[in-house]
């Protein structure tokens, strides 16, 4: 619930400091003329409109399980992820494209040059403070899973800070873009640069949106769990003193922080003479032990005996080829 809670929070700063930043961006755009501002207005529009997106896909995936969704809504925030990915794309990436070579067609001089200066490096404050906020929970999340930071941008199951953080970095970096041309295009009275700035912003936010698109698809598309969540549940199964070698053991997330785990194991030699209630009841300990981890939302258990064990080892070297 903690880490839920966090969510919200890093959603909503986002949501308040990019519309914020948008308005200024939008009214400093219409008073310089600037490529480059007008690109990172169309940004800073997309942001807060993906942000919204983000929020719908916190408060759906909310609900609990029911008859219809056994397992939670928890992959409506994969999909509410995903179109703010395609929205970065749409919005914010090819408006910034299309606006440079607006610009290298039909140059235009920039005016009010200190305004557009002062709305950058003011959204820059509050982009700073959006994106410190994800970085925060994002570095509370990894520690806890004992990654570093690259490492929990590229399997964390929950989307939501991974957008709000890819967004804010690829923020600042378009601040900063959009600052040097908009100087060099006053100092030098070249618009190429201003076009420049504005296509580069765009190739950036294309880049982001590919990023999390890739990490919503494969979330969607129930990838497997990686090995630093599979492991620990692998080994509680093998402590088990009923349980032989081997024990098979897969998960894939079925909403952020909620496994479904599937598991194929072999009774040790000295139950497998023993009756069916025996092995269920073993089966059932095992089931309500893994269960008590919030992270689990459900369980599968298949017994094969060793017979059966070894002819699928057999089986799975398959032909040379």
């Amino acid at each position: 619930m903690a880490a839920e809670g966090s969510t919200f929070r890093t959603v909503i700063v986002a949501v308040i400091a990019n519309l914020g930043i948008a308005i200024a961006k939008i009214v400093a755009a219409l008073l310089t003329g600037s490529a480059s501002m007008w690109a990172e207005a169309a940004h800073s529009v997309a942001d807060t409109g993906n942000e919204v997106l983000l929020f719908v896909g916190l408060r759906k995936s909310d609900r609990g399980p029911d008859k219809d969704r056994p397992f939670g809504y928890g992959q409506e925030r994969y999909f509410w992820a995903f179109l703010a990915a395609l929205g970065i794309f749409l919005v914010g990436g090819t408006l910034s494209i299309g606006e440079g070579i607006r610009s290298l067609l039909l140059p235009e001089p920039v005016e009010s040059l200190w305004v557009g200066v002062g709305v950058l490096l003011v959204a820059a404050v509050f982009e700073a403070y959006s994106w410190q906020t994800a970085r925060k929970q994002l570095k509370r999340d990894a520690a806890e899973r004992q990654r570093s930071m690259r490492e929990h941008l590229a399997r964390a199951s929950d989307p939501s800070a991974t957008t709000v953080f890819l967004e804010d970095t690829a923020a600042l970096i378009g601040l900063a873009v959009a600052l040097a041309a908009l100087l060099l295009h006053a100092w030098t009275g070249w618009a190429t640069w201003d076009a420049i700035g504005s296509i580069a912003i765009g190739v950036l936010l294309i880049a982001v949106a590919f990023l999390l698109a890739r990490r919503s698809k494969a979330l969607l598309l129930e990838e497997a769990a990686p090995d630093d969540v599979v492991d620990p549940i692998r080994q509680r199964v093998a402590s088990a003193d009923w349980t032989g070698d081997p024990s098979d053991v897969h998960a894939v997330y079925v909403g952020p922080s909620s496994l479904l785990v599937n598991i194929s194991v072999t009774p040790a030699l000295r139950l497998q003479g023993e009756p069916a209630a025996t092995l269920i009841a073993e089966v059932g300990r095992l089931r309500a032990e893994l269960l008590a981890d919030p992270a689990i939302a459900q369980v599968t258990v298949t017994l094969t005996s060793a017979e059966q064990a070894s002819a699928v080892a057999v089986a799975g070297q398959g032909k040379p080829s």
